[in-house]
């Protein structure tokens, strides 16, 4: 699980859900999954990844059968007079 500001969005103002199944998965090569929030707006937000079949790294030349991903990312506009630290449960007023 990833997190941004507090991590803990109480009204997202974003979410976005993903499952995909697969009846088979081959990597050529190893990925490097990751997701970035972007902009200059103080936010709260958090993504998190399920799998079902599949090792916490996958290996290349391995054929996973019967596999699924699920995604959950969501994320919240902090007020502006609340400043949020990278470091997640740190929340200081300015």
């Amino acid at each position: 699980m990833k997190k941004e500001g507090t991590g803990e969005p109480q009204n997202p103002d974003i979410v976005l859900d993903a499952d995909v199944r697969m009846h088979e998965l081959y990597f050529d090569r190893a990925p490097n999954p990751r997701v970035r929030f972007w902009g200059n707006t103080k936010r709260n937000s958090v993504w998190e990844s399920r799998r079902e079949n599949l090792p916490g790294e996958v290996q290349e030349g391995v054929v996973y059968p019967n596999g699924g991903v699920r995604l959950r990312i969501a994320s919240e506009a902090v007020d502006s007079d609340e400043v949020v630290d990278s470091d997640p449960g740190s929340k200081t007023s300015s």
